[in-house]
């Protein structure tokens, strides 16, 4: 197969010359050059989001090599490779970041299998700037066939899920391995819930995936969507969290797609098409569109109800959708079955919920002896958290926690001994308590929120 002819790489220089000039059709244009440059050979044109060549031949199933130029290729570059510094995507685990490429146009030797193919990896973006980037891979070849087939197996790697969960961001579907750890640190253990709504919401969606010959004996639409909706704060997320989790470590492991936006440069329309048409080709599926008030706008309702409800088959989707503001929601999407089945409330906790949640921090800080924490500071700290959420009380044992550490080290954020007016709410609640650096320390962040919470109120009315 030759990699140099002749006549210099006409294709190479057809593209310099068209991107350098005003581009019409990048894919046309590589086409033509493609067919004069290797008239013997066939032409397959790959996008790569659909199979990223090069990324399964990085994952270990291909190899490719670099093709450099030819003694007559060197009126043009023979390639157009981006090379920056990629940060890290945590500083704080200590790496430094590394050098990465991007290959905007190059030509290459492939092999795969015992098949050899020339690949042209070319970057088109036509029309306007704000038109998206299209990335093609041009592979040549003499047997169409072993074609056809790199194509199917790099096409079905590409697609799969690899400890990471589909997230729909900016117009396009994208693997995220972070949320995927995310999901994997989250279990059911750390939602205080009632137990029997804990129990239902569970059962619910188990069910719904145990359930599909039950379905179709009723002659229903196997689908199915859910609410959760109350004050933030309180378990909405993190019980998403958990039954993501729960899905991915059945036998038959159910993938979580993740909606963060219906941003795309085609138009919100497009992205709400989008979103349907992959979690329909990846059913049975678990599809989350968290804060769904800021997602369905006006502009955008229509085309999400004609999505969940209309004559497309949604067989094996569930839907769960979250919202702090119910009564925001358009009531063709919160009172209406068929489009959302059940709502589910997460209220503030109770005290019996807040006394639970204070016994999970207990267990948390279990193997830390310097923090003396009774079963009675449960009950205390729930005394004095009425109309907190969960998430105001985990912000007063995580302040309080850090003052008692910065007291440690020699700093003067308090004095567990201090009767400053206001600040220890229930000093003399009981000797066993009074002299806790956790208690005496609580009831300070306590008091500072609760203030915060009574300005917001204030300036909400006002």
């Amino acid at each position: 197969m030759p990699s140099h002819p002749d006549a210099g790489d006409r294709t190479t220089s057809a593209f310099f010359n068209h991107s350098t000039a005003k581009r019409i059709n990048t894919d046309a244009v590589i086409a033509t050059a493609l067919k004069q440059q290797y008239p013997n050979l066939e032409l397959v044109i790959v996008p790569t989001y659909g199979a990223n060549l090069l990324s399964f031949a990085a994952g270990g199933h291909a190899t490719y090599t670099l093709i450099e130029p030819g003694p007559r290729d060197t009126e043009v570059p023979s390639k157009l490779v981006w090379k920056g510094y990629v940060p890290p995507a945590r500083r704080i685990d200590g790496n430094l970041g590394v050098l990465a490429q991007d290959i905007y146009f190059g030509k290459f030797i492939y092999k795969w299998q015992d098949a050899e193919f020339i690949l042209y990896l070319v970057d088109g973006r036509d029309g306007s700037a704000a038109w998206p980037t299209v990335r093609n891979s041009y592979l040549l070849t003499s047997d169409m066939h072993k074609a056809d087939e790199l194509i199917l197996a790099a096409g079905r790697w590409t697609h799969e899920l690899r400890d990471e969960v589909w997230v729909f961001d900016g117009g396009s579907w994208l693997k995220s391995a972070e949320l995927y750890q995310s999901v994997m640190k989250s279990s059911w253990d750390a939602v205080i819930l009632d137990p029997a709504m804990k129990k239902a919401i569970i059962r619910d969606h188990m069910s719904f995936f145990d359930s599909r010959d039950t379905y179709q004996k009723l002659k229903v639409p196997w689908k199915r969507g859910v609410i959760y909706y109350g004050p933030p704060g309180n378990g909405k997320t993190i019980s998403i969290k958990a039954m993501m989790n729960t899905f991915y470590k059945r036998k038959d492991p159910i993938p979580a797609m993740y909606v963060r936006n219906f941003v795309s440069w085609m138009g919100p329309e497009a992205a709400v098409a989008m979103i349907f048409e992959k979690a329909r080709a990846n059913a049975p599926c678990y599809l989350i569109f968290e804060d769904l008030d800021s997602l369905v706008t006006d502009g955008v309702r229509s085309y999400f109800l004609n999505e969940i409800d209309g004559l497309k088959n949604n067989d094996g989707i569930f839907i769960v959708g979250s919202t702090n503001h119910l009564d925001r929601l358009d009531p063709g999407i919160a009172k209406r079955p068929s489009r959302f089945d059940r709502q589910y409330l997460f209220p503030d906790p109770s005290r019996e919920e807040r006394v639970a949640y204070c016994h999970f921090w207990q267990s948390k800080l279990a193997d830390n002896n310097d923090i003396k924490f009774p079963d009675k500071l449960c009950d205390a700290i729930a005394d004095i958290t009425e109309d907190f959420s969960f998430a105001y009380i985990q912000e007063a044992f995580v302040a309080a926690l850090l003052a008692i550490a910065r007291i440690e080290d020699g700093g003067s954020d308090s004095d567990t001994d201090s009767n400053e007016e206001g600040w220890v709410l229930t000093k003399s609640r009981n000797d066993e308590l009074s002299g806790l650096p956790l208690w005496v320390e609580i009831q300070k962040q306590v008091k500072i929120l609760r203030e915060g919470m009574e300005r917001g109120k204030e300036s909400t009315v006002s």
